[in-house]
Parts: structure tokens; sequence; C-alpha cells
């Protein structure tokens, strides 16, 4: 079992920035592909980003590519989405998601997901 907790979500105007984080626990994840998910309201749940267990290699939706950037500290069981120049169509609760399969990657199949932390971004 793997426990995931999202924090750093909050209220920015638009151009903003925010930096959310993921604890996790339970197991250690420094073999595990990571990323990070969001639900708008009325919408479907959209991939934003993923990181391999290295944290070498990267992939973005095109929505947030430029903007957003994840990393990872494998020491602190932590990954992080750093987020910058918001717009008001960012904003959602977003999901920290793990991939429990020993080193794979890339992957499209997390089995693990947070509760999520809400960002709003004003206009």
């Amino acid at each position: 079992q793997v426990q995931l907790v999202e924090s750093g979500g909050g209220l920015v105007q638009a151009g903003g920035s925010l930096r959310l984080s993921c604890a996790a626990s339970g197991r250690t994840v420094s073999n595990y592909a990571m990323g990070w998910f969001r639900q708008a309201p009325g919408k479907e749940r959209e991939f934003v980003t993923a990181i391999s267990w290295t944290g070498l290699s990267t992939r973005y939706a095109d929505s947030v590519q430029g903007r957003f950037t994840i990393s990872r500290d494998n020491a602190k069981n932590t990954v992080y989405l750093q987020m910058n120049s918001l717009k008001p169509e960012d904003t959602a609760v977003y999901y920290c998601v793990v991939d429990t399969r020993f080193r794979i990657w890339p992957t499209t199949r997390y089995d693990y997901w947070g509760q999520g932390t809400q960002v709003t971004v004003s206009s």
C-alpha cells in the first residue's frame, strides 16, 4: 500500500505561481514513476505530467508544457509540481499518482491516487 498526500494548493491570481507537493508513505517510491492529474468542475480527469523513477524523463500535457515542471526527491519520497504563469483554466483539483510496477517508463497506468488538492486561479 502507498499513501499519497498532496499539499500546496490554494487561490492565486492569473500569472502567478504555486508549488504542489506530494508526500508518499507506506513504501518507498524511488523505483516508481509518478505523476499528476487534474479534474476541473464538470470535466473529466486529465493527465498533467509524469516523471520516471530516476527523475531524468518527464512528460507533459500540451496545455501545461513550458509552464509546469515536475520533479522528485527520492530521499524524501516526495514529488513536486511547480506551476508558473497560471491561467484560470488551470483551476482544478490536482491529484498525485504512482505506478507501483518496478521501473516502468513510460506509463499510463497508475494504481494509487492521492485525495487531491484544490488549485483556483482567478482572472
